[in-house]
């Protein structure tokens, strides 16, 4: 419709959020696996205002992974809330979609569970049993990120939201199939909406989709939502990270409860820079936890860590030693040497003396 229509040729598609159990094998999967980078890692002492973690208000991190930077790739956000598990998953979230042929190999090297479910098209699931579809074709360098597949209990309807009011471009329609390709640009990230039978299930490991915008956008947004009558979950509000930028964001809610986040594309630009201390970051804090929640093994493996750091100074020591023993006998041996030389020249020398004046100086004994 012509009054909903706004501007969307700035508008990108940016993330997926997981609600993650076990970030260890998660990062497993995602880093060493999937082959995606840690872009950054940030920690959290209580919940996000806008629900960014869930329904949860305790401790918390975010960690974003991708193939590249986030202002020209699509990247998976993994939420991590402490002390939680596990989460029920539903049928809302139907899969991610890749190109590589690096991520099959490894995974075929590391016996991750693969399922070839057409020609060259590997059907795996990450940690807490999230789909994911990897083509076996060279990565491009270009995002290799496809799409998001979401679940639909009415296309028609969902079209309408999705494009008629949010503005996206549908890329491909298949009424028989009850699907539809839609998305901002062609060279971006495109959401894939998936007819199903029945009501859609969100569990509690219900994801989000974010799209940044032009910072001015987010007003109009929210009073378009509101004049059609559409769920709004969060209104626009300023979300704060430590020592990083401000953004403002605005929640909504499709007709079938999938969360769409939109946020300030200026500010959040400046929040999303790739941080080189991502890896360390993230690896240190789970060391950290794990410790804590495992003190135990601390017990355990403290004396065990110790006892090798002891033997192996230990060990120094006796190599130093043994270089040293070797350097003193050498030392030793010349000075013997250099005596038995000097020993043997004054033999000579009294040899050449009378035989009354050597055996008034020295005994025979000695001299012969």
């Amino acid at each position: 419709m012509a009054e909903a229509a706004v501007a969307t040729a700035s508008r990108r598609a940016l993330h997926f959020v997981f609600k993650v159990g076990n970030r260890f094998q998660t990062t497993r999967f995602y880093r060493d696996l999937l082959g995606m980078k840690i872009l950054r890692h940030e920690e959290f002492e209580e919940g996000c205002k806008a629900s960014c973690n869930g329904p949860y208000d305790g401790k918390w991190s975010k960690t974003m992974v991708g193939f590249g930077p986030e202002d020209s790739h699509f990247v998976a956000e993994l939420t991590y809330n402490y002390g939680i598990g596990d989460y029920r998953l539903g049928n809302d979230f139907l899969g991610l979609t890749l190109v590589s042929s690096q991520a099959v190999s490894k995974a075929k090297e590391a016996e991750w569970p693969l399922r070839e479910i057409s020609e060259g098209v590997f059907e795996t699931e990450a940690p807490g049993g999230y789909k994911f579809y990897l083509k076996n074709h060279s990565q491009p360098s270009s995002d290799p990120v496809l799409k998001v597949t979401l679940a639909v209990s009415d296309l028609g309807t969902s079209l309408h939201y999705w494009s008629d009011l949010l503005g996206m471009k549908v890329y491909e329609k298949d009424e028989e199939q009850q699907r539809a390709l839609l998305g901002y640009a062609d060279s971006q990230c495109k959401l894939e909406l998936q007819g199903i039978k029945g009501a859609v299930d969100h569990g509690t490991a219900f994801g989000r989709i974010a799209f940044s915008c032009p910072k001015r956008e987010l007003p109009d947004i929210e009073a378009l939502m509101k004049k059609e009558n559409q769920k709004i979950l969060t209104p626009l509000v300023s979300l704060d990270t430590p020592g990083k930028a401000t953004v403002q964001v605005v929640i909504l809610a499709d007709p079938d409860g999938h969360e769409i986040c939109f946020v300030g594309d200026e500010a959040f630009r400046e929040l999303s820079k790739t941080d080189p201390n991502g890896n360390k970051l993230l690896d240190d804090v789970s060391l950290v936890y794990f410790l804590n929640k495992c003190p135990f093994l601390l017990l355990v493996f403290f004396p065990l860590i110790t006892t090798i750091f002891l033997l192996f100074s230990l060990d120094r020591q006796w190599q130093q030693t043994k270089v040293m023993s070797g350097l003193l006998k050498r030392k030793y041996r010349r000075l013997l040497d250099n005596g038995k030389q000097h020993w043997n020249k004054d033999l000579s020398y009294l040899s050449t003396l009378p035989s009354s004046t050597r055996d008034g100086v020295f005994p025979r004994a000695l001299i012969f």
